[in-house]
């Protein structure tokens, strides 16, 4: 699916936004909305033509369709955190999704995409913006932009069970070289159970 590219740049960006609005909501549950709290920071001046094009890249990756479907993705991603940030109660799971209804009404789309446009335009010229259009547009960048996001899952999950036998490989010779410390995890194992 072509919106699936900017999926990961999206999920970022909206990782970041639930993150932060659920450590407000956690923090102070009596907090005024946030947009009361804090004025929005001036965007910074950016060549109207460069802007542009930031634009016509965003629109041609599909950033703006990517929102809506890692908005949901995300949101049960983030729900076991929240799990685990309440204490236990019939009150939690009505709590979580009435905060992620409430949520999705405050996503508005074009911020996201005036958020992007300072970033892009730190990070890239006009000229890089503007070859990363044409890429897009012929038919490998739209290859490209299907792909990537199942490139990206697979290495993942590879990385994830490289990482978990490193990890185990790791803790094994520790615990091997560290009898001590061996002893003691066995001990309070032990003492752990009922």
């Amino acid at each position: 699916m072509k919106n699936r590219f900017m999926n990961l740049i999206v999920g970022l960006l909206l990782s970041g936004l639930l993150t932060a609005h659920a450590q407000n909501q956690v923090k102070d549950s009596s907090a005024q909305p946030a947009a009361k709290q804090t004025e929005a920071a001036p965007l910074p001046k950016i060549d109207p033509a460069k802007e542009a094009d930031i634009r016509r890249l965003l629109d041609v990756t599909g950033v703006k369709a990517a929102v809506a479907q890692t908005m949901n993705s995300m949101a049960e991603n983030i729900k076991p955190v929240f799990r685990r940030s309440f204490p236990p109660g019939e009150y939690r799971e009505k709590l979580i999704d009435l905060f992620f209804e409430k949520f999705k009404t405050k996503v508005n789309v074009d911020e996201i995409v005036d958020l992007s446009v300072p970033i892009y335009d730190k990070y890239f010229t006009q000229e890089e913006i503007r070859n990363m259009i044409k890429f897009y547009e012929t038919p490998l960048g739209q290859k490209t932009i299907r792909v990537l996001p199942q490139l990206m899952e697979e290495m993942r999950k590879k990385g994830e069970v490289l990482g978990a036998q490193m990890g185990k490989d790791s803790m094994t010779e520790v615990l091997a070289e560290h009898p001590d410390l061996a002893e003691a995890l066995e001990n309070a194992g032990k003492a752990k159970q009922p």
